[in-house]
Formats: C-alpha cells, sequence, structure tokens
C-alpha cells in the first residue's frame, strides 16, 4: 500500500509567511510534498519572457534560504498533471493544497484539467482564496464589507516545527537532466529581485523614507522609480500578501512623517482587489471587448504601427522611451502605462489585443486581474469610464521636462538641448547637423500626427458612448463590476 500524503502548490504565493495553504498542509500532520513546477506551457506563453523566470527562480531561492532545514521545496520541470500523476505512482495523495489563482486562459485551462484529474482519483483540492478575490462574485453591493473581511483578516504564518517534508528524488523521470536557462539562475540588475526578503526591504524603505514625495514623483516616469513604492512585482508573484502591505501601513501610519503620502498610497493599494474582482468574473476580457458595442472599431491592424510602437520607433520620444525603458527594466509607472495603451489604441487606432500580451511580457509586475480590466479601460472599450486620450507631447513636456527620462533610454536624442527633445522633428536642417540626430534617419519621424488622430479617436469614441448597443452593455457591466450607486472612472 502506499504511503499517503498532502501536497502544497505554489503558483503565485512566493512566500512562506501568511501562507494557509501551507498551514493546514503542516497542521494535518501527514508527510508533505511541497512542490513548485515550471510549466512548459506557461513558460512559453507570450504573456511571460525570461525575466519572470528569473524573478520566480530568485523567489524560490529565497524561500529555502528563509526556511528550516526540514523545509524541502522540489522544483520541477514539467505540465502539472503530468507531476502528480508521477507523484501518484510513488505515493498516495490525500489532499492538494494550493492558493486560487485568478489567471490568463493557459492556467485557466489547466485548472479544469486538475479538477478533473483529482476527481478521476479521488483527491481532494482545497483552493484558499487569494487576497480580497472572490470566486463567482457576480454584483458589488456588500464589495466593501468582503474585501475588509479579506484583507483584515488575521496573518496566518506556518508552525515549520511540525513539518514533516518528502523530497521527490527522480520523479521528473526524463527531465532529470533538464539544465536551467542560465538567464534565469543568474542576477540581472536592470530589474528588481525577487524574494520575500526583497519584498520587506522594499516596502520597508518606502513608508520610512521613500515616500516622502511620492505624490510628487507617482506621475513623472524617472522619479517614480525611487519614489514610488515598486512593490507591485512582489505582490504580483506573492513575495507579500495584501493582508501583510495592510498590516504594516497601518502599524506605520500613526507615527510616520508622510502621512498624506502613505494615504495616498493606501488608496492606489485599495483598488487592486477591486480590478482583478472583475476579472474573476468575466476573464472573457482577455481576448474580447467588455463591452461589445465596441466590436465594430479598430478592426483592422497595420503592422508597420504595431511594429513602431512595440519597439519604440514611433518618433514621439516620450513614447519611446517609456517602451524602451519597461523592455529594459521591466517598469514603468502606470501614467506612462496608460499613454502607451492610449496611443495605440487612440493615435495609432490599432485594437488594443495586439498590444496587451507585449506589455505583459515586458512588465516584471503582470497580474492578469489588473492588466486586462486596466488594458480595457485605457483603450475606451469599457463604455462606464471616462475617455482618456494622452497627449503624449504634453507628457512629456509635464512629466520630463527636462528630458532626463527621454536621454536615459533613447540615446540617439542625448545630444538636443531640453527645449527641443520633446518635439525633436521640429529641429532645422543645421539643429539636426549640429545635435548629431538627423529626424527619418538617426531617429524616426512622428508615425502620426497627434493632432489629427486626436480629433479622429476622440470624435469616434464619443459617438460610441450614444450608441444604444454600447449603452445597454455598459448597464450590465455596472451591474456586475461596480457598486450600486458608485461609478468609477
Amino acid at each position: 500500500m502506499l504511503q499517503s500524503i498532502n501536497l502544497v502548490w505554489f503558483k503565485r504565493d512566493l512566500r512562506i509567511t501568511d501562507h494557509k495553504p501551507l498551514s493546514k498542509a503542516i497542521l494535518l500532520g501527514k508527510p508533505v510534498v511541497l512542490l513548485y513546477v515550471f510549466e512548459p506551457s506557461l513558460v512559453n506563453d507570450p504573456h511571460y519572457d525570461e525575466r519572470h523566470w528569473r524573478f520566480v527562480w530568485e523567489s524560490l531561492e529565497d524561500m529555502i534560504s528563509q526556511s528550516p532545514e526540514t523545509f524541502i521545496l522540489n522544483i520541477v520541470f514539467d505540465e502539472v498533471i503530468n507531476v502528480l500523476e508521477k507523484i501518484s505512482t510513488k505515493y498516495t495523495i490525500d489532499t492538494i493544497f494550493s492558493h486560487e489563482e485568478t489567471g490568463i486562459e493557459t492556467t485557466y485551462m489547466r485548472d479544469k484539467s486538475i479538477k478533473t484529474w483529482c476527481v478521476k482519483r479521488k483527491v481532494q483540492w482545497e483552493e484558499t482564496p487569494t487576497n480580497a478575490v472572490y470566486r463567482g462574485l457576480m454584483s458589488r453591493s456588500d464589495w466593501k464589507d468582503r474585501w475588509k473581511k479579506r484583507v483584515f483578516d488575521e496573518i496566518d504564518d506556518p508552525n515549520f516545527n511540525t513539518l514533516n517534508c518528502i523530497s521527490l528524488d527522480n520523479i521528473n523521470g526524463d527531465n532529470d537532466q533538464i539544465e536551467w536557462p542560465k538567464s534565469w539562475t543568474h542576477g540581472d540588475t536592470n530589474f528588481q529581485k525577487g524574494g520575500e526578503i526583497e519584498a520587506w526591504n522594499t516596502i520597508l524603505s518606502f513608508i520610512d523614507q521613500r515616500s516622502e514625495n511620492y505624490n510628487n514623483s507617482i506621475s513623472k516616469p524617472n522619479e517614480s522609480r525611487v519614489g514610488c513604492s515598486r512593490i507591485s512585482p512582489y505582490l504580483a508573484w506573492g513575495n507579500i500578501s495584501l493582508k501583510q502591505l495592510h498590516k504594516i501601513y497601518r502599524e506605520s501610519y500613526q507615527k510616520s512623517e508622510f502621512k498624506r503620502a502613505l494615504k495616498s498610497f493606501e488608496c492606489r493599494l485599495n483598488w487592486h482587489c477591486h480590478f482583478i474582482q472583475k476579472f474573476e468574473s468575466e476573464c472573457r476580457m482577455e481576448f474580447a471587448n467588455i463591452n461589445n458595442g465596441y466590436d465594430d472599431i479598430r478592426t483592422d491592424i497595420i503592422p508597420e504601427f504595431v511594429d513602431a510602437w512595440k519597439n519604440g520607433k514611433t518618433g514621439y520620444p516620450m513614447v519611446d522611451a517609456s517602451m524602451l525603458a519597461v523592455k529594459q527594466t521591466g517598469y514603468l509607472n502606470f501614467r506612462m502605462r496608460s499613454m502607451l495603451v492610449s496611443f495605440l489604441t487612440h493615435h495609432l487606432w490599432q485594437p488594443w489585443q495586439v498590444g496587451s500580451t507585449h506589455l505583459a511580457k515586458n512588465f516584471l509586475d503582470f497580474e492578469p486581474g489588473i492588466h486586462y480590466p486596466q488594458f480595457q479601460m485605457q483603450a475606451g472599450t469599457t463604455g462606464t469610464n471616462t475617455i482618456r486620450i494622452y497627449n503624449p507631447v504634453k507628457q512629456s513636456k509635464d512629466q520630463d521636462p527636462d528630458g532626463i527620462f527621454i536621454k536615459e533610454f533613447v540615446p540617439e536624442l542625448r545630444a538636443i538641448p531640453k527645449e527641443l527633445i520633446h518635439e525633436p522633428w521640429k529641429l532645422t536642417a543645421i539643429e539636426q547637423e549640429m545635435y548629431d540626430c538627423r529626424i527619418g534617419v538617426d531617429y524616426p519621424e512622428p508615425i502620426v500626427d497627434i493632432t489629427k488622430t486626436y480629433k479622429w479617436a476622440n470624435s469616434q469614441l464619443w459617438a460610441k458612448k450614444s450608441d444604444p448597443k454600447v449603452k445597454e452593455e455598459s448597464k450590465r457591466i455596472l451591474k456586475i463590476h461596480i457598486k450600486p450607486g458608485r461609478r468609477f472612472v
């Protein structure tokens, strides 16, 4: 008779504190398998990049380094269902413990297959809610109370004193000889490093020091790299929980010198699960307009427009610098992210779907439940939000007046003085020679005229607002995703 075990499956919860699935498995007293699986279906998914798997690898190393010797984490490269099949040939799996995941279609379909496998094998699968997101929720009437119930719940730290782990030596079969990509296992200082220790260092340095300039730097692409919390990748990959963040915020607020800044941070933190809940309740927005009244606009794809946007070659310095910055560092502040989506969908008039996975694979903090609702909100396809069409020249002058950010990521423009850098196409022929930057040769001409594209997009989107189909869909969306009596813009 095979030995009976329990299994803890780590996904986007890469920490050893405030981890209810791990706590539950330990409390039951049975031998437990701790498992993280690098799934080829996810590794090769267009939403992900080596930056994500490096961050995960660093997080796993951090978990192991912080844990007692009895903590044995099995790291496998295979599809999860294959791993479970292999384990079940050597052990009887009683219960699988994991956190719920509000993920992309790839993980949703995987979870459905795992559920079927568990039913067939008579294995219990106990999923613990993640943060304050509720499965099956189709109304926001009591959202605030539900949110508080989860966020202000007690921290659940596992007791490792009774942990009895099992090592899955030789369970990989053919995958035993796999060499992990060196890009995963070697750090890159251009990106934030993964792990629970890094998460706590980051939030504490923000609360204690960096938050002083939070309100002044949040919209600025250069200053935000220091002045913003930078906690988002750690929250997205579960190096820290939302409960832990709120707890440290509450404990720090009263004694902080920067109360106004921390209050602004709390406000934005409170929106976190609001957006993920939207995606949880209507995950089709990964592919389709949440308001299908917009299905008949932006249907034509212009490849040269999309390529120029993806490669930072649009001829608009702030657009190009923002794209190149996020590709090189994995980080970009919210306003510039919004501007990138706005430029693609409004000024270039391209369907948002052609850019969503590109930005996902570049955002180190890619969180599906925030990414897709925000993408559609900025693209103006909800019918319930204010239409925002960003002017990249105005954003450039307002948020990077000295061109510091632009010059860092668009080296072709470094010699151009700050007075001219925001609109380099206006350089005279003599100035182009003087600053060694020939427009159309060293740096591209503007791909579109934003004065014309603004008028076009604005007229089209506002006309759609009064379309009967859009208005009817807007009512449905508000009923599901917005608390009655409140309109989020």
